[in-house]
This record gives structure tokens, sequence and C-alpha cells, in this order.
């Protein structure tokens, strides 16, 4: 009888281990209240934006998004880098993208670059974002904040710079 329920244990263990899904944890500041301002999922990919608490999805002064490309695996930065690149190009006016750090040799190999932009072709505001792509071992997230200025402050990109890097994984 011990035998059966040291199995049985062990196989649900096992079963709940397996099951779990990986999840990237950002550490979102404190000092702002976030709330979600949209949220999508399909069997491919979750899309979430976070704004602050007291903001609307259309009326935002910064904004987060996750997204997390389900089961894709061995992607590499650059690549990862040029897609997202390639769609605020056709977005934006004349954007710039800029790298500020990488770690190609850590276990998760990730990237963090800027894309700066003063217009954009459905709206004259300009919104700059700090974007952040890590590889998970199941999955490719694609992260960003955003705020509504042409160019992002040193301080800001610093700031979310230690934010996202201090992110870590959850299984």
């Amino acid at each position: 009888m011990r035998k059966i329920t040291l199995l049985s244990f062990l196989l649900t263990c096992s079963i709940i281990v397996f099951c779990q899904e990986e999840k990237l944890v950002i550490p979102w500041p404190s000092e702002t209240k976030w709330k979600i301002g949209s949220t999508q999922e399909n069997p491919k990919q979750k899309f979430v934006e976070y704004i602050p608490e007291k903001e609307t999805i259309d009326k935002w002064t910064i904004i987060g998004t996750m997204v997390t490309f389900k089961d894709y695996t061995n992607i590499q930065m650059d690549v990862a880098k040029n897609i997202v690149f390639s769609e605020s190009k056709e977005n934006a006016v004349d954007p710039v993208l800029t790298i500020i750090e990488r770690g190609d040799d850590a276990k998760y190999p990730w990237i963090i670059f800027k894309i700066e932009a003063a217009t954009y072709k459905n709206s004259p505001a300009p919104e700059s974002q700090l974007v952040y792509i890590v590889q998970g071992e199941d999955n490719l997230y694609s992260n960003l904040i955003a705020i509504k200025e042409k160019v992002l402050p040193d301080e800001f990109t610093a700031k979310w710079t230690k934010i996202f890097k201090a992110s870590s994984f959850e299984h």
C-alpha cells in the first residue's frame, strides 16, 4: 500500500512539474500602480499591455507590453530585434534603433535596445520605446516600455534597463 501511495505521489508531482508553464516575471516598479490595459491570447502567443492605474489604453503616458511567443526556441537575438524594428519601420516615420546591452552567452540569451521615433504614420505624437527580448527554455519573450517622447531620456533608459535585467523565470 505504501508503494502505491508513494508511486501515486511521485506521478502527481511529475505531472504538476511537467504541466507548469514557463513565465517571465518583470519587477514592475512599485511607485506606479499598474493595471492591465488589454490582453489577448491564442495558442501561439500571449499579449498583455500594462498602464498606470489612472490611465486608459487609449490615453496613456507610459505603457508596458509583454508578448510571449509560445514554443519559440533558439531564436537569434538579432533576428528577433530585426523583426521588432521592421514593425516599427512600417508604422513610424524614420525610427532610430540603438542597442543598449545584450547577453548572447547568457543561459537565457537577451537583448535590450531602444527605438525612437518623432512621429508615426497614423499619429503625429512621438513614441519611443525600450525593448527587452529574452529567450526562455520554452518561449521567446518580447517586452517593451514606451513613452510619448521623441527620444528616451538617459535616466529612463537606465532605470528600465535595470528593471528588465532584474527579470526572472518561474516554471
